[in-house]
């Protein structure tokens, strides 16, 4: 049976997700603005490409963003770190037991 998170690590997390968000959304931004101005394809291909590279990114916010709860604190950090929503340096805010359980969940 799994741990209740420490108070310090659920407080990091609520407080850090909004930053995650922001600068992983700067980032996938970029890279919708790099597929709607690739002069080597057609507008209509900028397009559709920009589409579908949003319909991926929606998926992964939702799966990352929607109902956080603190009993599954660690499945939604998981799944950040897997996606690449939070990196190691974001992992090193929390308690050494919360990284590993993270790191080890992210390798299956």
């Amino acid at each position: 049976m799994r741990e209740k998170p420490l108070e310090s690590d659920w407080k990091t997390f609520r407080k850090r997700v909004p930053q995650w968000r922001e600068r992983y959304l700067s980032r996938k931004n970029q890279e919708i603005i790099t597929v709607l101005t690739d002069e080597q394809r057609t507008p209509t291909e900028q397009f559709w490409d920009a589409k579908a590279k949003m319909k991926e990114e929606s998926k992964i916010l939702e799966t990352c963003l929607d109902g956080h709860s603190r009993s599954k604190m660690s499945g939604y950090l998981s799944l950040m770190y897997r996606y690449g929503f939070i990196g190691d340096a974001d992992l090193d805010e929390f308690s050494g037991e919360l990284r590993a359980r993270i790191l080890i969940a992210s390798r299956v």
